[in-house]
């Protein structure tokens, strides 16, 4: 099989790599490629099996790349959208894997390739219907929360929620006037409400709001502390496997 990994954080390819190796060893990667230009050029004279490809490239959305050329090659897409938005994947049976990416997750969607291989084309009608799916999804999340203080009704705008926290069993939303609620929905859940244009979930215990960010520190070993504002009680700390996911949020 010959697959090429269009993916722009190095770590995240090599240890691809490394998981496809570990399914078939007979896999040759042709190619790893960081941004759109590269693969537009590199896609104009050769012909894999597979794709892997990233949706955030450093130099732009990876949609970017059939906007210049066909394609008919098998698309499997790496990506940190959350599942409630994937759906439209699942829609055109274009398969995707969330980062980072799960050796199980990874030998399903191989075993799922080779079932329709031959048989299936990525072609333009699916792409135009994907990205319409994926715009859509935005005019669908959560522009309020309706939170039940005692026998009080209180209504929150998520413009106003600075950041969303887990602090022992419970998720509190961190208002912009530095207002601490309860709410009875997991982190999970919310992750799913809010638009990820504006929220991201930095770690298992926090979803925050660009507007909230204050300052950002790099650490050692490739992580990132931010600064909220209003302040956290804790540091908070963004892991290299999702600094990267982070980043490129960040320059949306």
């Amino acid at each position: 099989m010959e697959v090429v990994i269009i993916e722009d954080e190095k770590i995240t390819a090599e240890r691809l790599i490394q998981l496809l190796h570990k399914i078939d060893h007979s896999i040759n990667i042709m190619a790893i490629i960081g941004t759109v230009r590269e693969a537009v050029d590199w896609l104009s004279h050769h012909h894999p099996d597979l794709i892997f490809l990233d949706i955030h490239l450093s130099d732009g959305s990876c949609f970017r790349i059939f906007e210049q050329i066909e394609i008919k090659t098998p698309v499997i897409f790496t990506t940190a959208y959350d599942q409630y938005t994937l759906e439209a994947f699942k829609v055109n049976s274009i398969d995707y894997l969330l980062k980072p990416v799960d050796i199980n997750e990874l030998s399903r969607s191989i075993r799922k390739f080779r079932e329709l291989y031959g048989k299936k084309t990525f072609n333009a009608a699916d792409l135009i219907t994907l990205i319409e799916k994926l715009d859509n999804k935005r005019g669908q999340y959560k522009k309020r929360f309706i939170i039940n203080i005692g026998r009080k009704i209180k209504i929150i705008n998520t413009k106003d929620i600075a950041y969303f926290y887990a602090f022992e069993k419970n998720v509190f939303i961190c208002t912009s006037s530095n207002q601490h609620i309860a709410t009875d929905q997991s982190l999970e859940k919310l992750e799913k409400l809010v638009d990820p244009v504006c929220f991201f979930r930095i770690n298992r215990k926090f979803i925050v709001n660009i507007d909230c960010i204050k300052n950002i520190f790099s650490l050692s070993k490739s992580r990132i502390r931010v600064d909220l504002n209003p302040p956290a009680d804790e540091d908070v700390i963004i892991s290299y496997e999702r600094s990267g996911n982070f980043k490129k949020w960040l320059n949306q």
